[in-house]
């Protein structure tokens, strides 16, 4: 199932639990940005539909739907670290970045949603596994995405192909993802 911005019903009325949700967060509209709008696209076309896979522009306390009622959650998103070369991937858990430093540039992000989430006892994901590429310009509006963010788009594929192959097995691990 792919869904463009809809959750679904609402947490308070859905207590289904998913096994494998693939959230792309990214603005069509914005140059590298759209990545994740393009990876959902093309997800959608090997993803069985046991496999939920969502893509929004959305950011901040918006994306609380989209956490809960999942065992695992994969995100695939764009980053500027302005540390490594446009098109570099990024795989990681969320625990693995213990506090995100500065405040983010959506204010208050995926990182903070998810902490509040767990505060506040919600059914968060048990596992949140993120694949981020580095992007060269996430705020020019229309545009071609830059050469190297597209370039890593077959390699982001297989990994996320790769989760979706063993979404009933072992947590994800990044040795185990094809590079």
């Amino acid at each position: 199932m792919i869904s463009i911005t809809d959750p679904g019903p609402s947490v308070a009325t859905d207590t289904r639990q998913i096994t494998l949700r693939v959230l792309c967060l990214g603005n069509e509209l914005l140059t590298d940005d759209s990545l994740g709008s393009v990876i959902a696209e093309h997800i959608g076309q090997f993803a069985p539909a046991d496999v939920d896979v969502l893509s929004t522009p959305e950011a901040g306390f918006h994306l609380l739907d989209y956490v809960l009622n999942v065992h695992r959650l994969v995100v695939v998103d764009t980053v500027v670290t302005d540390t490594a070369p446009p098109g570099t991937i990024y795989a990681f858990h969320d625990h693995e970045l213990g506090a995100v430093p500065g405040g983010s540039p959506h204010y208050v992000g995926l990182y903070e949603t998810l902490a509040l989430a767990r505060l506040l006892g919600l059914p968060v994901a048990e596992e949140v596994f993120f694949l981020a590429v580095e992007a060269a310009d996430c705020s020019t509006l229309g545009g071609e995405m830059n050469f190297a963010v597209r370039a890593a788009i077959p390699a982001l594929l297989n990994m996320v192909r790769d989760i979706v192959r063993r979404r009933a097995d072992a947590p994800v691990l990044r040795k185990n993802l094809a590079a």
